[in-house]
């Protein structure tokens, strides 16, 4: 697994638990549409920090909580 599949993968699991869609996530933390969409299809190669903390800010966790899960620990670096 790459690290923006264990993004995606990871912000799929925190709707999920929440209840909400991926197009009231974006409204909610003010990151267009087009950008979560493209993070959750896998289009974005390298979603940027700033987008994930306003996803963070909206789910009321922090970067820290975010990264803070198993799904992360397991990553095998990646060489490009």
């Amino acid at each position: 697994m790459t690290v923006c599949e264990a993004v995606r993968q990871r912000l799929n699991d925190l709707c999920r638990e929440r209840d909400i869609t991926t197009n009231a996530l974006s409204l909610d933390a003010g990151v267009p549409q087009s950008t979560v969409k493209s993070i959750m299809n896998g289009e974005s190669k390298n979603p940027g920090i700033v987008t994930l903390k306003k996803l963070c800010d909206s789910f009321g966790i922090t970067l820290g909580q975010f990264f803070s899960s198993e799904i992360f620990d397991t990553l095998e670096q990646e060489i490009q």
